[in-house]
């Protein structure tokens, strides 16, 4: 996987940069060593000949590169990893149902004093085209994200989208 696109909101990158500059290099190499030609056989009659990408086996590929560079599980506040002050969320295996609070766990632990960025990890719409089920994707939560103005959510974030 790559990353295609990047944005932050209210310096969340320009944040990790200046203050932690190994962990963007370490989210980096998570995203990168996932191999993009793993895909699984639909069982869907309508997609029946099509093979398909798997969000939760992208999820769980993203997480083990995590957890090799020192990120943890942070079950409080419901973040999938946390280290340093920065909570990532990755957003492949949920369905779009379960987006309406895609930025709610990083308010929570931000509010909380547990963060102080947020990333999350989103597929682009090419990828989540290929995906055997519906997830969020980058350009729509960044519509979302910008639509709601600068400040709302006040909480410094990095959106990053991948494809293969």
């Amino acid at each position: 996987m790559k990353i295609v696109q990047v944005h932050s909101h209210l310096g969340g990158l320009e944040f990790i940069q200046v203050h932690l500059p190994g962990t963007w290099a370490e989210i980096e190499s998570a995203i990168v060593a996932v191999d993009g030609s793993d895909r699984k056989a639909t069982t869907a009659t309508a997609t029946r000949n099509r093979r398909s990408y798997s969000p939760n086996r992208i999820n769980a590929a993203i997480g083990r590169g995590l957890k090799s560079c020192g990120w943890k599980p942070r079950r409080a506040g419901a973040l999938d990893f946390a280290k340093d002050r920065v909570g990532i969320e990755i957003q492949f295996g949920r369905s779009p149902r379960d987006t309406y609070d895609l930025l709610a766990r990083h308010i929570a632990s931000y509010l909380g004093k547990f963060i102080d960025v947020g990333i999350e990890i989103l597929p682009m719409k090419e990828l989540q085209a290929q995906m055997s089920s519906g997830v969020a994707y980058y350009e729509g939560e960044l519509y979302n994200l910008i639509r709601e103005g600068r400040g709302v959510p006040g909480v410094p974030l990095v959106l990053v989208g991948i494809a293969v």
